[in-house]
């Protein structure tokens, strides 16, 4: 049995190294697969006829207001995570053996994301319409 028990421990340490490997190639393949559909987007544009300078200012633009709020977003959340902290020590709450305790911060994360959404919502349309009135 002692054998089974080894075999079992070897196959934890092989997995938990084989994670990060896993990780950082599968992180590439995304790079990679995104570089060549931006290659893509760009060939494609400037066979419609428009110039490459254009091109790539284009799919730049459109990458940037992708991560628009990304700060936003993860400061809510934090913030979120950090007061479910501070509700579980006013509670007193043990966080060892209470699963209570992640149920409250998984809350306030919640939390914080919706307001972030709220915010984002908010700040879209303000933008909208600036850019309708500037027209």
């Amino acid at each position: 049995m002692s054998h089974l028990e080894d075999l079992a421990g070897v196959f934890a340490v092989v997995l938990s190294l084989s994670i990060p490997i896993v990780a950082i190639v599968m992180s590439m393949i995304k790079d990679i697969k995104k570089k060549k559909s931006e290659t893509e987007l760009r060939l494609a544009l400037i066979q419609a006829g428009t110039d490459a300078e254009t091109a790539k200012i284009l799919i730049e633009e459109q990458l940037k207001k992708h991560n628009k709020y990304s700060g936003l977003r993860w400061g809510c959340i934090l913030i979120g995570m950090g007061l479910g902290a501070v509700c579980n020590f006013i509670i007193d709450i043990n966080p060892e053996h209470n699963i209570y305790f992640w149920f409250i911060i998984a809350a306030g994360m919640g939390i914080g994301l919706l307001t972030s959404f709220v915010i984002e919502y908010n700040l879209t349309k303000k933008e909208e319409k600036d850019c309708k009135n500037k027209l």
